[in-house]
């Protein structure tokens, strides 16, 4: 009877052994993980992000809380420029029944191409707005900004057509996901 107590210990210590390497390896190598960079962070936004994010209330103080699609109408609107204010329109139509929840708008300043806002009469969908008061935006990129306006992603407009539609895709898809998210707006 003697020889059967240390074996039940030994079993007992290992059992108890095996639970902690269960429960505690998995525990720390997640936090090497973590700490060590292994692996790619997800991220499921198809625009670039804007750290830190761009806080529009100088512009946009008096409006509605709305999702919006903003563009700044450069000085001299080429192609890039043209695409911009073609997708911005596009997307606000493909979001059909949620199009009441956003807006596309262009913002223009003294300096704006006065052939950019006469084409803007081809787009009956895109508000304007005119302010001297702009943050510092890139004039060839399009803008989510968020119900409390905050500039948070950005699309880079290319001069291509084809180019500029995918990156309609890209401004879709990222809004179509804040819209459903967000219970704002």
């Amino acid at each position: 009877m003697t020889d059967v107590a240390p074996q039940n210990n030994f079993a007992s210590k290992k059992t108890l052994l095996m639970m902690v390497g269960v429960f505690v390896i998995p525990v720390i190598m997640a936090k090497l993980a973590l700490d060590n960079d292994w692996f790619n962070k997800a991220a499921t936004n198809k625009g670039q992000l804007l750290t830190p994010t761009i806080n529009m209330d100088a512009v946009l103080a008096d409006t509605q809380p709305k999702w919006r699609l903003l563009y700044v109408i450069p000085a001299q609107c080429d192609n890039s420029c043209e695409n911009a204010l073609f997708s911005i329109n596009q997307v606000w139509l493909a979001l059909g029944k949620e199009s009441d929840r956003t807006e596309a708008l262009v913002i223009t300043t003294d300096q704006s191409d006065s052939a950019a806002l006469n084409a803007l009469s081809e787009y009956p969908h895109v508000a304007t707005l005119n302010s001297a008061k702009l943050p510092q935006l890139d004039s060839n990129s399009v803008y989510i900004v968020d119900t409390q306006n905050n500039a948070m992603l950005f699309y880079h407009m290319k001069d291509d057509r084809k180019d500029a539609v995918m990156e309609s895709r890209n401004m879709l898809a990222d809004i179509r996901k804040l819209l459903k998210l967000s219970r704002i707006g």
